[in-house]
């Protein structure tokens, strides 16, 4: 699962990993990233390049009739059964994305007692997770939007320290042929072992939309053995 993660990101770097084309913007840095709140997403644009865009983390079918309540949780789809769930193989077949993202949060521990890791690229570079996007209207109000999911796989044997999926990160060199390729499944795998840097960060990450939103979340801090 990926139920959180930071979104602190460059117009610039994204141009350059990723043929943004558009109107260059400044981008606010997120350190707590939830489902269903706004995200920067990167899909391919009609005339060339890729475009970023804001959508809903939590994907929403465009058959999906019912108010946003009811909707399952969306904000992940697994690598092994995408192509196959009818929440999501439309979306997998015709509309991935690329979610930039500058890392994300995991937790060890028994329920009550858990505690955050921070992931993030020893590159340096954002983390390109594989995504879909679907577009639907809302039901009370007949207004179109786009949404998105994170898709998940099993975790390599270094992750699976912390935790059994991760998800599924790309290689920006991939990052067309992703989106725009015949062959998709054959980029879902896991990312190499020693792609990532991890960190216990602050427990104030447990806790979503507390109010504050800064680098603090998700700096290192000092853990006392007894």
């Amino acid at each position: 699962m990926c139920g959180r993660f930071t979104q602190r990101l460059s117009w610039e770097e994204l141009h350059r990993l990723a043929d943004l084309i558009g109107q260059p913007r400044n981008l606010a840095p997120r350190y707590n990233i939830a489902p269903t709140t706004q995200i920067e997403v990167l899909w391919p644009a009609e005339a060339g390049g890729n475009e970023l865009v804001q959508m809903r983390w939590g994907l929403v079918p465009g058959w999906w009739k019912k108010p946003l309540k009811d909707l399952p949780a969306t904000f992940n789809a697994r690598a092994e059964t995408v192509a196959e769930k009818p929440m999501f193989r439309t979306a997998f077949k015709t509309r991935r994305c690329i979610i930039p993202a500058s890392g994300f949060c995991e937790w060890t521990g028994k329920a009550g007692a858990k505690t955050p890791h921070y992931f993030s690229a020893r590159s340096g570079e954002p983390l390109a997770f594989a995504a879909l996007w679907e577009q639907a209207k809302h039901s009370g109000t007949g207004e179109p939007f786009t949404s998105t999911t994170i898709i998940v796989g099993a975790a390599n044997n270094w992750m699976n320290r912390f935790h059994d999926r991760q998800p599924v990160i790309l290689d920006w060199r991939d990052a067309n042929a992703w989106m725009r390729g015949d062959d998709p499944g054959a980029l879902l795998r896991a990312p190499p072992e020693d792609s990532l840097n991890e960190w216990i960060v602050s427990t104030r990450v447990n806790k979503a939309g507390a109010g504050d939103d800064d680098a603090s979340l998700v700096a290192p801090v000092e853990t006392v053995l007894l």
